[in-house]
């Protein structure tokens, strides 16, 4: 039996006039690694939160991620939002999680 871990991903994007971040792409194996591909390809930065994906992976596609994951999901977008050297304003990005 194979113990390893599959990797998993999960892209989130937030608009300025959503109520919350909406989750546009999520998958497991070669789907995640195809969504952190896309991810380098674009220069979106990427952070590991294997809690926090397995929560949001229990969301459908273009669901608006859930109150109870505000705090975290708001950390994570401003993290990335620092890395990319932009100021948080969290408008049409896609910042994809993995584990």
């Amino acid at each position: 039996m194979d113990h390893r871990k599959i990797r998993k991903a999960v892209a989130l994007a937030y608009e300025s006039n959503s109520a919350a971040p909406r989750i546009t792409g999520q998958g497991e194996g070669y789907v995640a690694d195809a969504i952190l591909a896309k991810a380098e390809e674009f220069g979106i930065p990427t952070r590991v939160e294997p809690e926090l994906v397995e929560f949001l992976m229990q969301l459908k596609l273009n669901e608006l991620v859930p109150p109870k994951l505000y705090t975290a999901v708001a950390e994570v977008l401003a993290w990335a939002y620092e890395v990319d050297g932009k100021s948080v304003q969290f408008s049409n990005s896609n910042k994809p999680l993995n584990n």
